[in-house]
């Protein structure tokens, strides 16, 4: 019993970090090699892409997807698609997919003359799944090796660290104050019955 206990515990917290890699953003440094638009008929996955861009009729079950193709500095490619996240989840409030894709075709480059850029994103990439990481943002960089610290993700991680421990702490003085002595009591009319205790 202590196994599934600990097993579902496991699972929790691996779900929980699984749902915060995925939505809370990254930063990639790459060049950006191409950019191209794509008609996608979604299927079992589904789930990974965003739903049509706002202001748009997205009850057809296809529609064109805009991509930026990268090659980060140790040779290894990486595909972005760019959709709008509108007012859904993550909350990104991502309305500028066009201009956006402009920007990212802006910025492309060639091994000989590479011009780097930070790109934002969430999401993961998964070839056998063919799903891809959302492009938030994208802006030049002068070299690969500049330092990115991710202050949204410490204020965020930070805060739902807090509301964890406020939970928790709550709920141990709730249990220690009032489902202890409640249990105690119900142990010692058991005992009083059992026993013939008065």
């Amino acid at each position: 019993m202590v196994y599934v206990k600990w097993v579902f515990i496991a699972t929790f917290w691996l779900l929980v970090a699984a749902f915060l890699h995925y939505t809370l953003p990254q930063h990639d440094i790459a060049r950006i090699t191409d950019t191209y638009e794509k008609r996608i008929d979604p299927g079992e996955n589904r789930w990974f892409w965003a739903q049509a861009d706002v202001g748009t009729d997205g009850t057809v079950p296809n529609r064109d997807v805009f991509f930026i193709q990268t090659r980060q500095e140790d040779g290894d490619v990486m595909v972005y698609r760019n959709e709008d996240t509108g007012w859904g989840w993550p909350p990104y409030f991502k309305f500028d997919t066009s201009n956006l894709q402009a920007e990212a075709a802006d910025l492309r480059s060639t091994a000989d003359n590479p011009q780097w850029a930070v790109i934002k994103h969430y999401g993961w990439r998964n070839e056998f799944m063919t799903i891809f990481p959302n492009a938030i943002s994208v802006r030049p960089v002068d070299t690969p090796d500049v330092r990115i610290i991710p202050w949204l993700n410490i204020i965020i991680l930070v805060t739902l660290f807090a509301l964890f421990w406020a939970i928790r702490v709550r709920w141990n003085r709730f249990w220690a104050r009032r489902v202890d002595p409640a249990l105690a009591r119900v142990g010692d009319k058991i005992d009083e019955k059992r026993y013939g205790i008065k």
